[in-house]
């Protein structure tokens, strides 16, 4: 079976596979045995059009935990959810639309993270948790230190269509229920990472 793996690193993106998909736009390709990530994200910051760095190999998810080896990973969980009318929730944050997600506690579930994130950052209960729709990794610096953040989506549900009450604490200006047919403005002013998430939707 075909694996593939993508790491988001500003507006451009670093993809580890077995196979060169078709759908790769702008690509450049890397020497696994030279990778320098701190370099490659430093680069990528001053890309002024998105570049997919590609990694050809034959054991992706061996390359992916060796990367996961070298820097310090940071779990995180999220989720996509979807109202009784079939609007999907969406929170603005620092400029950019964005789903609900946060930090995974010591011992917490990855599951359990997704749902209290939600519920804290939305001001809603969610009353259905469904199947991970994916898993996606996002290079950045944090203190100084390169980090790698590895976030688990899940599908979610509330009954009917409650009110929501961003948490302005975490930077959260405005959350918001869109239809399908809504995903166009988010598209235009929202993360590479969420961009892809969004065609979850379309696919379903």
């Amino acid at each position: 079976m075909a694996q593939i793996y993508k790491i988001y690193m500003n507006q451009s993106a670093l993809v580890v596979a077995d196979f060169v998909p078709e759908s790769l736009t702008n690509i450049q390709s890397i020497d696994h045995q030279h990778l320098d990530l701190e370099k490659l994200f430093k680069q990528s910051k001053e890309n002024k059009i998105p570049i997919t760095y590609f990694i050809l190999i034959k054991k992706p998810l061996d390359f992916l935990n060796l990367i996961k080896k070298r820097i310090k990973l940071i779990k995180a969980a999220g989720g996509l959810v979807k109202n009784g009318k079939g609007k999907f929730l969406f929170i603005h944050r620092l400029g950019k639309w964005d789903l609900p997600k946060g930090k995974v506690d010591e011992g917490e579930s990855m599951r359990k993270a997704a749902v209290r994130e939600v519920q804290e950052e939305c001001g809603i209960r969610v009353d259905y948790l469904g199947r991970k729709i994916a898993s996606t990794y996002h290079l950045y610096f944090m203190k100084g230190e390169l980090v790698l953040k590895k976030t688990n989506w899940y599908e979610m549900g509330v009954n009917k269509v409650p009110k929501l009450t961003p948490q302005l604490e975490e930077d959260i200006t405005d959350a918001l229920w869109l239809g399908e047919d809504q995903l166009g403005s988010i598209r235009k002013n929202t993360y590479p990472l969420i961009a892809d998430l969004l065609d979850t939707i379309t696919r379903n």
